[in-house]
């Protein structure tokens, strides 16, 4: 995940993108509303997968979906998360894995 003045750019790799049927997503500054940091984005999802890859306890990669809730995923075991809560665009929700979780949402908190 990178940050510029006005977006928020989500890179994935080929594989991710394979397996978890996404794409890399760029969004507005202006549509986060609210970034956590999770110790453990394995367990912070939530809902049904539809489509992507779950190997439980190791990876998780694609879209979680809840009522009213759309989540672009992708985290894995021993990594934390960052939660990024987005307004008015494709998915409602990022839950991405990050070596510096808190160092990311320091930077999209100032950013908004």
């Amino acid at each position: 995940m990178t940050t510029t003045p006005q977006t928020v750019c989500v890179s994935l790799s080929r594989t991710e993108r394979l397996l978890g049927l996404l794409r890399d997503l760029e969004v507005p500054l202006s549509a986060v509303q609210g970034v956590d940091v999770v110790p453990d984005g394995l367990a912070a999802t939530r809902g049904l997968r539809a489509p992507g890859l779950a190997l439980p306890g190791v990876r998780k990669v694609g879209t979680w979906r809840r009522r009213g809730e759309k989540t672009l995923v992708s985290v894995r075991r021993g990594q934390p998360a960052v939660r990024v809560r987005l307004t008015g665009q494709r998915f409602d929700t990022l839950l991405l894995g990050v070596d510096d979780a808190a160092a990311v949402a320091a930077t999209l908190s100032t950013g908004r």
